[in-house]
């Protein structure tokens, strides 16, 4: 991904070639359809997509997408669980790409930089869902926090000894640092490159994080 900064537009980017008449494998066409639905709702938000508008933009007839998904909010939780898991399988893959904890701050900052920074705009999705008031979302939109929280308190309470609790408070205040950051980064500041700005919101967190001893240090 290009490290320079990615502008938010709310334009629809141009269509792929569309599916109308074509047979697709059931999967394929799941994926046709979350990708149009994705591109909708981003542009738009819940509200005002329609239907009708993913379908068109999909290509297929209307009947078409009921067959996948029976209604917009279906559809909708489907998008989240996709783009939700995405966001903890990087976080993931942070945390276990090294052994060293000054590094491994440094990676999971920066998978929140890149899944923000993506040109495709999920993480509004995730971060700025009009529709938060639903249990089902909400409870989506939540555990992105509550599991790379996990993540990052079993790290935390394995190298310092910490209690559970503590370490997950210390966890999810890292990892709110890196999703506000990082919002706020894309859309406000027009001068520092992603990797820059991951690095220097990473610098911030291991000055705080890197204070509590390991273990076997004390």
């Amino acid at each position: 991904m290009d490290e320079s900064r990615t502008d938010h537009r709310e334009e629809l980017p141009a269509p792929a070639s569309t599916g109308r008449g074509v047979r697709l494998p059931r999967r394929a066409r799941r994926a046709q359809l979350l990708t149009a639905a994705r591109e909708v709702f981003v542009a738009q938000g819940y509200h005002a997509a329609a239907m009708d508008d993913i379908a068109e933009r999909a290509g297929v007839s209307k009947p078409v997408l009921y067959q996948h998904f029976p209604g917009k909010l279906d559809l909708y939780l489907a998008l989240l669980d996709e783009s939700c898991d995405a966001m903890i399988n990087a976080a993931a893959a942070a945390l276990e790409s090294t052994d060293d904890n000054k590094h491994r701050v440094t990676a999971t900052m920066h998978a929140f930089y890149q899944y923000v920074a993506g040109a495709e705009g999920a993480f509004r999705l995730v971060f700025e869902s009009d529709l938060t008031n639903e249990p089902a979302v909400r409870a989506r939109i939540d555990r992105v926090t509550t599991e790379c929280a996990k993540l990052i308190a079993h790290v935390i309470r394995d190298d310092t000894g910490l209690p559970a609790e503590q370490s997950q408070l210390l966890a999810v205040s890292l990892v709110g640092m890196g999703q506000v950051s990082a919002r706020f980064w894309l859309q406000e500041t027009g001068t520092i490159s992603q990797g820059d700005a991951a690095s220097l919101v990473a610098g911030l967190a291991w000055r705080g994080i890197g204070g509590y001893p390991r273990t076997d240090e004390r």
